[in-house]
């Protein structure tokens, strides 16, 4: 087994969930009074004079099923986005959408009114998207649904769900808002991160040599002839690693990069990019 994945969980997912979990039960049992909710939760009316709620926010819940959901949701969906992303970037990624659900129940603050915003739904709503973003038709059981539904198309009704009921007159007690802060925050650190890749990918291929090139060679005799330069493996080991990584790319999309390909990637594009 994995060391760093015990029980399908990985490091960040299951520190995650323990930290989540942790902070339900002292809410059950400990910090029982109304205030530590006021005083840890997100109130947008009350935002700039207690800033430590855009994260403290995340780890409350409002009862158990609020809790059950956004935990299985990131039982489920996290492991296989932070293997792909890498545990430091999960974490960022995570993170970033639970302040970005914070973010836009304050900027909306006057279209819809919410007085207390609790919970990792902004959050786990932007690892599903980061899931059905990587692997958009992987096919989802949902209860009571008797079919799966593919992840791209269950992570498009939860953002219209979250929309319509986010901006319907009236409550339901759930912020939704904060569910599209989440969406839209991990759509624009998804796109933004695919676009720099995609960027690293063609100043990689346009400063690389490729593995076997014609050169014109003088000859004894005066005149011309052709050899042929050594293939990648004889040239050096980051040239094949860049050829390998290039290959990959070409068969399989560069989605198919694993964390330590697509930093390879990046920081070979920015020496080259430093070189005369």
């Amino acid at each position: 087994m994995d060391s760093q994945r015990m029980f399908g969980m990985s490091p960040w997912v299951r520190r995650l969930l323990v930290a989540n979990l942790l902070v339900f039960l002292c809410q059950k049992t400990v910090l029982v009074d109304p205030r530590f909710q006021a005083i840890f939760g997100f109130q947008p009316l009350y935002a700039f004079a207690r800033p430590w709620t855009f994260v403290t926010y995340m780890f409350l819940h409002a009862n158990l099923l609020h809790l059950a959901f956004n935990l299985l949701a990131l039982f489920m969906f996290g492991p296989p986005v932070e293997e792909r992303m890498g545990g430091r970037a999960f974490l960022t990624y995570y993170l970033l959408c639970g302040l970005g659900g914070a973010a836009l129940s304050l900027g909306l603050v006057q279209v819809r009114h919410v007085d207390l915003v609790l919970g990792a739904s902004a959050a786990v709503y932007g690892v599903m998207l980061a899931f059905a973003w990587a692997w958009p038709n992987q096919p989802i059981y949902v209860f009571p649904f008797p079919v799966p539904i593919a992840a791209k198309w269950l992570v498009t009704f939860a953002v219209a769900i979250s929309l319509v009921l986010g901006l319907w007159p009236g409550s339901d007690g759930v912020a939704h808002l904060a569910h599209l802060g989440g969406f839209a925050t991990g759509f624009l650190y998804l796109k933004a991160a695919d676009w720099r890749l995609a960027q690293a990918e063609r100043q990689v291929r346009r400063t690389a040599q490729p593995s076997v090139v014609v050169q014109s060679v003088r000859t004894a005799g005066g005149g011309d002839a052709t050899r042929k330069r050594p293939p990648a493996p004889e040239r050096g080991t980051a040239a094949a690693e860049i050829d390998r990584v290039l290959d990959k790319i070409s068969a399989r999309g560069i989605e198919s990069l694993t964390p330590a390909e697509r930093k390879f990637l990046s920081e070979t594009s920015r020496k080259m990019r430093g070189k005369p």
